[in-house]
């Protein structure tokens, strides 16, 4: 186990939910008269790691997921951010972007791996990244990935995908929602 301090309610702003949730993590605490120590279980991004495989050439589903889920990308400038850096010559070098979706707490992001790196390496690189140009860690370490068989439509697959906006309450129709992309559009 290992012991998690939040900072203050006082000290630090957190960015409220955006689907009228009334409980960021210091409501949480709050409401339910907890110290801001809380003892957690160690990260289990180990068992993540467990069998995964990089192949060059390969097509991967992954999503990284922000710190204790905070909303990062409900700002504006941070997911414009996130979303440009998957098109920058250090990721293009390692990966080709399929599609993508930025969504207020992680990113799903629809990769073909490259001949060079691991598909570790990769996000690896994105999320320092990003993080060297906000001067901060956002990211929870490890990230999830799904490599896609050949009998899966790589098409519904990234329908789904840039579906999430409109799963999760955020709009209406995807067109309205500004961060994603997919190369068949």
């Amino acid at each position: 186990m290992r012991i998690l301090e939040y900072p203050s309610p006082d000290t630090h702003r957190v960015q409220e939910p955006l689907r009228g949730e009334s409980a960021s993590y210091k409501h949480y605490f709050a409401r339910y008269n907890l110290p801001m120590k809380i003892l957690v279980d160690k990260p289990h991004s180990q068992k993540l790691r467990t069998g995964r495989v990089s192949l060059p050439q390969q097509i991967y589903l992954v999503t990284i997921v922000t710190q204790s889920r905070i909303a990062v990308f409900s700002r504006y400038d941070y997911a414009a951010l996130a979303a440009n850096n998957l098109y920058t010559p250090a990721m293009t070098h390692h990966a080709t972007t399929l599609a993508f979706v930025v969504m207020p707490d992680h990113l799903h992001w629809l990769l073909q791996l490259g001949d060079s790196a691991s598909l570790s390496d990769t996000v690896r690189r994105y999320k320092a990244q990003f993080s060297l140009q906000l001067k901060t860690s956002i990211w929870q370490r490890g990230f999830h990935d799904h490599a896609l068989r050949e009998e899966e439509s790589l098409i519904d697959v990234a329908r789904y995908l840039i579906a999430n906006p409109v799963r999760a309450g955020l709009c209406q129709k995807v067109g309205d929602y500004p961060f994603w992309n997919a190369m068949w559009l």
